[in-house]
């Protein structure tokens, strides 16, 4: 999709950010979604290509996705998420099929599955996928755009849980358990939904991989900020190829945190990464 800032358009959605990130560790890495047959889709196109992205993104017959971004006289941005956009409507394709029966890892979130086309290709996607594959499912609430059946039903489906501090509590109160703590509440969800990892982040107050029998915490690096878009996909993209490099998950928290606060230093969200943020 595109947010469309009063300053001008710009390319995202946390999948795609995942997907960058995850091939700067060597992986071949996809964006799966769909643009629409407009001249937005030939931008999204070939932004992703730029970025060496690899494409599994069918044309459809609806506009391709846009966030409509207004500030306030104090700066506070506000979004309209246009519906029934292309990425609201994606058609499970032979290379979807294809890909999900080797895939060694999945990210996938809560707002595309606000259509019911483009969650029931999601739920397919990931039941063709390997016993072993990593399947992430990265929360991201966003506006009213999901329900508790939707989040149950994507836990069910996925072996590790990305979600924030606010998202937490949320959670927490919808599921009835407003008043554990944090770490309870992680690992309360690890252990209802045979997790193998919740990775919670918490912003400027570190961040959390709690895994069976063990919790990695780390301090969140202190950084010049030039902005924050994408560093929470550039979090999990890097753990997540971490992980598939063999690394321990301690070693592979260190990395991702190290990668998502240089990406805080950058502009956009998808910088290139020093080399030596990979080891």
């Amino acid at each position: 999709m595109w947010d469309c800032l009063p300053e001008g358009r710009k390319i995202g959605g946390a999948p795609a950010n995942f997907a960058y990130h995850a091939s700067q560790f060597g992986f071949k890495a996809y964006a799966v979604s769909a643009v629409g047959n407009d001249s937005l889709g030939d931008e999204t196109i070939d932004a992703l290509k730029l970025k060496g992205l690899n494409l599994e993104m069918p044309r459809v017959d609806y506009p391709t996705g846009q966030v409509m971004v207004t500030l306030d006289a104090n700066g506070v941005a506000t979004y309209d998420i246009r519906e029934n956009a292309a990425w609201d409507n994606i058609p499970l394709t032979p290379g979807m099929e294809a890909m999900a029966s080797r895939c060694g890892a999945v990210c996938f979130g809560s707002l595309a599955q606000r259509n019911a086309v483009s969650r029931q290709t999601i739920y397919r996607f990931l039941d063709a996928t390997p016993r072993e594959c990593i399947r992430v499912f990265d929360i991201n609430l966003r506006q009213n755009f999901y329900t508790k059946e939707i989040i149950q039903e994507s836990l069910r489906r996925c072996n590790v849980l990305k979600i924030n501090d606010e998202e937490l509590d949320m959670i927490g109160g919808m599921f009835g358990y407003p008043h554990l703590d944090t770490e309870n509440k992680c690992w309360l969800i690890l252990g209802k939904y045979v997790l193998d990892m919740v990775i919670l982040t918490c912003g400027v107050n570190g961040s959390y991989v709690f895994s069976r029998g063990a919790v990695s915490h780390l301090q969140t690096p202190r950084v010049e900020v030039a902005d924050t878009v994408g560093a929470s996909d550039s979090f999990t993209g890097s753990f997540v190829a971490s992980v598939l490099s063999g690394k321990s998950i301690t070693e592979a928290h260190r990395i991702a945190v190290g990668v998502s606060a240089y990406v805080c230093t950058q502009n956009g969200a998808m910088p290139i990464l020093p080399e030596h943020l990979k080891h």
